[in-house]
């Protein structure tokens, strides 16, 4: 029975993502450790290591049906490791005593950690997928909506207008550089380890380093400089990585649901029926998707720091901190799994109410375009001077509650100047969006 959000039948594909929770499952952990020690055997069977026909035979029995799973549960819980558990059996599906090469000169360690690098991968490419995915749908929004105007935001004021084409495109400028990052670790987590009990490979008296490079060039991997088995950058890295990108799932989750605020009511999450619904209030669409973004980001911030704390290893081989990982990795990548998901869901069907943006800038009676004005009239009658004057009729706006042109058209000093239409120039959300259409230009184009 599940009693994890994870694994819950009920929760389990809101949090997280089936294929992620296939990469890190039972059988295909113990389906990597199956294939490192066929390609161990392969490898020292063709450098004569091992006799070919004990590779062979080895080989053939590193197979995931042959596994008998409760066997390998009560082994695992005696021992306190799986990998002797699998090796055991390996080596009672092979014939005539030849399984006793299998795992020749390896440790656990080697297996395990190498083990959890294939994962990564795995993991790894689902991320990659799922950032293309956001990335296309934030370039879908930031040029479609290049040029609608909307208020943009500090600390939750209205301040001076933006496009909502900008908005999304520093959201994805942020994205590109996570997918930026994503190619940047590759080539330092994606390496295997095999070094034996120290590290040192003292148990192979022969081709060890060839040993070594034959079994990271058939996994596909790296091929470590010296042994990392307390040395755990790479696996905080990772953790450290999913963490940001996460930081930025947040960002989306935490705009989304601030605009879908019945006061401002500019986008919402994707329509279906019932979705977002409250038991009490019938009128209620809430923002789902962004609530679990939120709490699956919050939760793989706090395992990244656990990862960070499994760097802190004894010696050559560690007493505990290793074990972390194995709680912490999995979780990390399932919860950020089901963030990614749910970001897509509202990227690709985000609605967006360009009318309401534009009455959210309108609800101020043109306050929120002082600053313009202050600048345009900075050259009539200075600028220190046009900023003090404009501050003083934005309030005699505030106190008749009339539209901020109607009263600066009104002012002897002003009107002198400029005339009504020239203030409503200065005045139009459209004439004052600075650079905003060039920057989201510039982003587009520098997509990978």
């Amino acid at each position: 029975m599940a009693s994890t959000i994870i694994d819950s039948k009920i929760f389990g594909d809101i949090f997280s993502d089936a294929r992620m929770r296939q990469v890190w499952s039972d059988e295909n952990r113990t389906a990597k450790y199956l294939d490192i020690e066929r390609a161990l055997a392969k490898v020292q069977g063709e450098l004569g290591i091992i006799p070919k026909e004990a590779a062979a035979e080895i080989v053939q029995a590193c197979d995931i049906n042959k596994i008998d799973w409760d066997k390998l549960k009560a082994k695992t819980e005696q021992i306190g490791y799986p990998i002797i558990a699998v090796v055991n059996q390996i080596n009672a599906n092979c014939r005539d005593g030849l399984g006793e090469y299998c795992h020749w000169g390896a440790t656990t360690q080697d297996i395990t950690d190498t083990a959890a690098v294939l994962q990564i991968r795995e993991g790894l490419a689902l991320v990659e997928q799922d950032l293309k995915d956001i990335s296309d749908a934030l370039a879908s929004l930031a040029r479609k909506h290049r040029d609608t105007p909307i208020i943009g935001r500090s600390n939750l004021q209205q301040a001076t207008p933006i496009t909502f084409g900008y908005k999304m495109a520093s959201i994805l400028a942020g994205i590109e550089r996570h997918r930026e990052r994503l190619q940047q670790l590759k080539p330092r987590v994606l390496v295997g380890e095999f070094g034996g009990a120290s590290g040192t490979l003292s148990s192979l008296e022969t081709g060890a380093m060839e040993t070594q490079a034959g079994l990271m060039k058939e996994l596909g991997l790296g091929q470590p400089l010296i042994s990392w088995h307390t040395v755990r950058d790479n696996f905080a890295e990772v953790g450290a990585f999913l963490g940001l990108v996460g930081g930025s799932l947040g960002k989306i989750a935490m705009d989304v649901k601030l605009m879908m605020q019945t006061e401002v009511a500019e986008v919402y999450e994707p329509f279906a029926p019932g979705r977002g619904s409250s038991s009490t209030m019938p009128q209620k669409r809430n923002p789902i998707s962004c609530l679990y973004i939120h709490a699956n980001i919050s939760v793989v911030r706090q395992h990244a720091a656990a990862l960070m704390d499994a760097m802190v290893a004894d010696h050559e081989r560690s007493t505990g901190p290793w074990e972390i990982e194995w709680v912490a990795m999995p979780e990390i990548f399932c919860l950020m799994s089901g963030a990614l998901k749910q970001a897509k869901f509202i990227l690709t069907g985000l609605e967006v109410d360009a009318g309401r943006m534009r009455a959210n800038i309108d609800m101020t009676n043109g306050l929120v375009m002082s600053e313009a004005v202050m600048m345009g009239l900075g050259p009539y009658i200075g600028r220190e001077y046009a900023h003090d004057l404009v501050y003083e009729l934005c309030r005699e706006s505030l106190r008749q509650n009339r539209p901020l042109l109607d009263v600066l058209a009104e002012h002897p000093e002003i009107s002198k100047h400029v005339d009504r239409a020239k203030l409503a120039g200065f005045m139009d959300p459209a004439n004052n969006l600075g650079q905003a259409g060039v920057m989201v230009d510039r982003v587009l184009a520098s997509r990978r």
